[in-house]
């Protein structure tokens, strides 16, 4: 099994245990969470799943497929029944990536950081990034979860070392996020494999919704329950890596150490999806994961725009 796949359910569980269900928790209570700070702007990718849930009848408990937990994958897999794109699952070796959901937006950051594609590693939009990742797990000179998932030769732990090989093929010619989104809709493998590279970025993602869920000092047995009901068959490499994930302390600095030039959208992006903002220690934690990897303050208050949340900065 891959880590995209893995990426996909645990995704799902944190956004039904954090995101969207703080979002539906606190429209039911008509009121503003701790600190006077809204969920949500009405907009952005999450605005679109909040609409399609209501339209649907569905609750924040619904789970599964045909429920709330169908809707997401919809939603973030960039499905126009959804409302947030039109994406189309793959373009082909020509492809500019994914061109909706949670996908598209990973793509167009990435396409954004001026970062390109290479015909050595495949991948799409990831392109020079993940080569380089690959070089640097060879030579055993890539430290932090990356290096752990390629396997190189400074992996720390046995039980992360490859993970990132498995379920995965050399070279494919899609993007990143459009393998991350058709592994969202189908809640399962992705129809086309994902390199090693595309599998360790996907752990690394894993990692940063796990910290930023927990930033808010708990994950609460409900919220347990949502999160692990997704989890369903992974394989027990992956449910050791998620669980290893979460007994982790929450460390934004450790977090930004480990994100390669290039990543630093993306990873905050998937934090922030996993935050409700029902205390001020997860906009904390979002500021000082943002002063870490230096992206600037106008930058992060476009992020939270699309994703449709209340800026972090005034």
């Amino acid at each position: 099994m891959s880590l995209m796949k893995t990426l996909a359910r645990v995704a799902a569980g944190v956004i039904l245990a954090k995101g969207i269900g703080g979002m539906m928790q606190q429209q039911a209570r008509q009121q503003t969470p701790q600190g006077g700070r809204p969920r949500t702007t009405g907009g952005g990718i999450l605005g679109d799943l909040l609409g399609q849930s209501q339209r649907g009848g569905q609750t924040a408990s619904a789970q599964g497929r045909g429920g709330l937990g169908d809707i997401l994958g919809q939603v973030l897999g960039g499905q126009p029944a959804g409302g947030a794109g039109t994406g189309r699952r793959y373009g082909g070796p020509n492809t500019q990536g994914a061109s909706g959901g949670l996908g598209g937006m990973l793509d167009q950051m990435t396409r954004n950081s001026g970062t390109t594609r290479t015909a050595s590693t495949g991948g799409g939009g990831f392109g020079d990034l993940l080569g380089g990742l690959a070089g640097g797990a060879a030579a055993g000179g890539l430290g932090g979860v990356l290096g752990d998932l390629l396997g190189g030769g400074n992996a720390r732990t046995t039980q992360a070392g490859g993970l990132a090989r498995q379920g995965a093929q050399d070279r494919n010619d899609a993007s990143f996020g459009e393998v991350f989104n058709d592994a969202m809709v189908r809640q399962d493998e992705p129809e086309i494999a994902p390199t090693p590279e595309q599998n360790a970025v996907a752990g690394l993602m894993l990692k940063a919704m796990l910290q930023a869920a927990k930033s808010d000092g708990k994950i609460d047995e409900q919220e347990k329950q949502r999160l692990m009901g997704q989890v369903g068959d992974l394989g027990e490499d992956e449910k050791q890596f998620i669980r290893e994930q979460m007994a982790a302390p929450v460390d934004a600095a450790a977090l930004a150490r480990e994100v390669p030039k290039g990543l630093e959208e993306q990873v905050y992006l998937m934090s922030l999806m996993a935050i409700d903002f029902d205390n001020e220690r997860e906009a904390q934690y979002l500021h000082a994961l943002a002063d870490a990897m230096s992206l600037d303050q106008q930058k992060v208050n476009a992020i939270h725009q699309q994703v449709g949340v209340q800026n972090l900065y005034a």
